[in-house]
């Protein structure tokens, strides 16, 4: 499920797009958090922390975080990979629920190098969990980007996590692992000149078309032309409705996409089954320690378009998911 792609413009604002693909409706919303929240990892021997920054998220059926980015211009998306292997619990490592593990980077960090220290220095280990409407257990990798365009890749590999990090990492889809596709790029050396663009919705697909396009994205003469490129990106590596596959989860049909500009703390979603684009700038919510936790309902509105930063309610904080192994 999934294609994410970083664009640093000629200008040097970093702008992120990136699809969510799934089999079932997520009933997404988009949440206004301010720092100052408590939270845990959701299982014994979890960590613990009090968010350092606020962030705009959207959920996944208001149980987990599934893409956002914070007050600081760190953003962060978890995206399919089947080949995530969590290895068993030791309790001798501190551990994360999947549902909370993006969170735990929008809440602590600013920057992907600060995210990246900290993995390397902190052995953090992911606690399998259900998919609750599907069934499917969740093997999701972490995919971070900040506003000076720098990018990180987090798997889960044979129990142990594999960082991949540097800015020329700008385009993350899902199976196989990262450093295959890497692999896999390498040889479609000259596409779109001497060979064709591969067309499927396969993961490997959608990777090359997703890095030859945004490489190639002209200088824009504004911010909304900016977003509008980079959206021009993630439309083409979208995937049409009536083409999931019950077998593969991450060949599903796109529930929506979003835009990060990371430089201008601005975030755009646009959902598959809406004509209309909404945006939020970051900048003109109140995310301080003690404001109040807000929702911007996108099951409940139906004339929501444009900027829609005033259109939040305050909400009660929705509960993050518990694996069940965390319950017995």
């Amino acid at each position: 499920m999934c294609t994410r792609a970083i664009w640093t413009t000629p200008g040097g604002a970093a702008l992120v797009g990136r699809t969510m693909d799934w089999e079932h409706d997520m009933r997404t919303n988009i949440w206004a958090l301010p720092a100052g929240m408590k939270r845990d990892g959701l299982v014994d021997g979890g960590l613990s922390w009090t968010a350092q920054f606020g962030s705009v998220v959207s959920t996944a059926y208001d149980i987990a975080s599934a893409d956002g980015m914070n007050d600081a211009g760190l953003g962060a998306h978890l995206l399919w990979l089947a080949e995530s292997d969590y290895a068993e619990r030791d309790p001798a490592r501190s551990a994360l629920a999947p549902s909370i593990w993006m969170q735990y980077f929008v809440d602590n960090f600013a920057t992907v190098a600060d995210c990246v220290r900290f993995l390397e220095q902190t052995p953090v280990q992911l606690v399998p969990q259900i998919d609750p409407v599907s069934g499917e257990d969740i093997t999701v990798h972490l995919v971070l980007d900040d506003a000076s365009g720098d990018s990180a890749i987090v798997e889960y590999v044979d129990g142990e996590p594999r960082i991949h990090h540097g800015r020329s990492f700008d385009v993350v889809t899902n199976s196989p692992p990262f450093d295959e596709q890497l692999e896999n790029l390498r040889r479609f050396e000259g596409l779109g000149e001497d060979a064709l663009l591969p067309g499927s919705g396969e993961a490997d697909d959608r990777f090359i078309r997703a890095a030859y396009y945004v490489r190639r994205l002209p200088e824009p003469g504004s911010d909304r032309e900016a977003v509008a490129e980079i959206l021009s990106v993630m439309r083409n590596a979208s995937q049409p409705f009536g083409t999931s596959d019950p077998d593969r989860p991450n060949i599903a049909r796109t529930l929506w996409r979003t835009v990060a500009d990371l430089t201008s703390g601005v975030y755009v979603f646009e959902s598959a089954s809406d004509p209309n684009v909404v945006w939020i700038t970051v900048g003109d919510l109140d995310l301080s320690v003690g404001a109040p936790t807000l929702k911007l309902d996108l099951n409940g509105e139906s004339d929501l378009v444009g900027d829609v930063t005033s259109r939040f309610q305050p909400a009660e904080p929705f509960a993050f998911a518990a694996p069940l192994l965390a319950l017995t």
